[in-house]
């Protein structure tokens, strides 16, 4: 057996939306809101100068953690050594804790003291 509807679905009723007011009975009625999420709060990731740290290491390490072409991490590299630091990336917090770990891992175990922290973006 095949059953047909007679009349197409209709909607199901929206409530009106309405600023909050006082009625007779003491009763409120409550505007619906919709609700804004803002981004999340970006962290920048700033490799620090150091004077024992190769300049080259800290290129590789730049292209390998940040995907970096090899100019663009030699103009960081650059940075850091003149400016006494130099952001490799911006980051959500997870992320660029995550970036921080590697690199100190990374020159952990070549035996070189770099260093690497994380800083929100202001």
């Amino acid at each position: 057996m095949i059953f047909m509807a007679s009349k197409p679905p209709v909607p199901a009723p929206v409530a009106p939306r309405t600023r909050p007011k006082e009625d007779d009975g003491g009763s409120v009625v409550v505007e619906r809101k919709t609700q804004k999420t803002k981004p999340p709060q970006m962290y920048q990731v700033v490799m620090l100068n150091d004077d024992y740290t190769p300049m080259e290491f800290v290129v590789v390490v730049i292209q390998e953690f940040f995907n970096k072409d090899r100019e663009t991490a030699t103009q960081i590299m650059l940075k850091i050594h003149l400016d006494g630091k130099g952001i490799c990336g911006v980051y959500s917090r997870d992320v660029a804790a995550t970036k921080v770990e590697q690199v100190q891992e990374a020159a952990r175990q070549a035996g070189h003291p770099l260093q690497c922290v994380s800083e929100p973006v202001e």
